[in-house]
């Protein structure tokens, strides 16, 4: 089983993590759902929203209007805004060992069904991962991914599960990792992608096909969401094998890697 202690050296500095687990008690690595979503704006054009949300896409990008930009240029960009863009995909992967044999497993969720789509993922949540022990993790997900998820779950009325949920909890009690941040090493200012993380390490890279910023050209113009499901789940990947090269662990190979399903 890949285990590190939850007061070793790489989590010096993520000392409120001891305690949720309780000082010196085993983390497991097989506790933790590695996640990654992708997005897609909402309508395909800028015209197709209605006058008043263009007028407040236009509000929500004024500061990124420069000289002859206008709303309608930026809005190929909307998908990184959870007011103006949907979850078509949530592929998720987690550390399982049996007999001494570690693999990764790589389940999705996905479809032009937004909401189909979230609900599966919450029922997952709350039937697999919702004991203490068990944590979240995605590369800059305390900015993008977690909050992502929990705005347009609750847009859609979809109550959060346990792990994502945020109210009334201290700092120390909110159960998510976040790569970046591992990174950061207590820099606050530092932004480091995931594929630069994987070119330093030597990992392969998951933009091999497609890149994030294409991903909402892919969905709309090329209708290709299967392209976009292999790019997410390579994301996972790549995540997984970045989080273990931080805390010092052996790193799974690509043939260690099983897709447990599809949907």
């Amino acid at each position: 089983m890949v285990e590190l202690l939850a007061d070793s050296v790489i989590f010096g500095f993520f000392n409120p993590y001891c305690s949720i687990f309780g000082k010196n008690r085993s983390m497991s690595a097989e506790h933790i759902l590695f996640l990654d979503i992708e997005t897609a704006p909402l309508v395909y054009r800028f015209e197709d929203l209605s006058p008043r949300m263009q007028e407040l896409f236009d509000a929500k990008t004024k500061f990124m209007q420069r000289d002859e930009t206008t709303a309608a240029d930026l809005y190929k960009k909307a998908g990184v805004y959870a007011e103006f863009g949907k979850v078509i995909c949530i592929s998720c992967g987690f550390l399982h060992t049996h007999q001494g044999e570690t693999t990764l497993r790589i389940r999705s969720f996905y479809g032009d069904d937004e909401v189909e789509v979230l609900r599966n993922f919450a029922e997952l949540l709350n039937q697999r991962f919702n004991r203490e022990e068990h944590l979240l993790c995605a590369h800059n997900g305390k900015e993008f991914d977690f909050p992502y998820l929990c705005r347009r779950m609750t847009i859609h009325g979809i109550a959060l599960p346990e792990i994502l949920q945020l109210r009334n909890k201290k700092p120390w009690e909110v159960r998510h990792l976040d790569t970046m941040e591992m990174w950061k090493f207590g820099d606050h200012k530092h932004f480091t992608s995931l594929e630069l993380l994987t070119e330093l390490f030597g990992i392969p890279s998951p933009k091999d096909d497609i890149k994030g910023s294409e991903v909402g050209r892919v969905y709309w113009e090329e209708k290709d969401l299967e392209k976009i499901v292999r790019y997410c789940q390579k994301d996972v990947v790549a995540l997984v094998q970045v989080y273990q090269r931080l805390c010092g662990l052996q790193v799974i190979s690509h043939d260690m890697v099983k897709i447990v399903s599809a949907e």
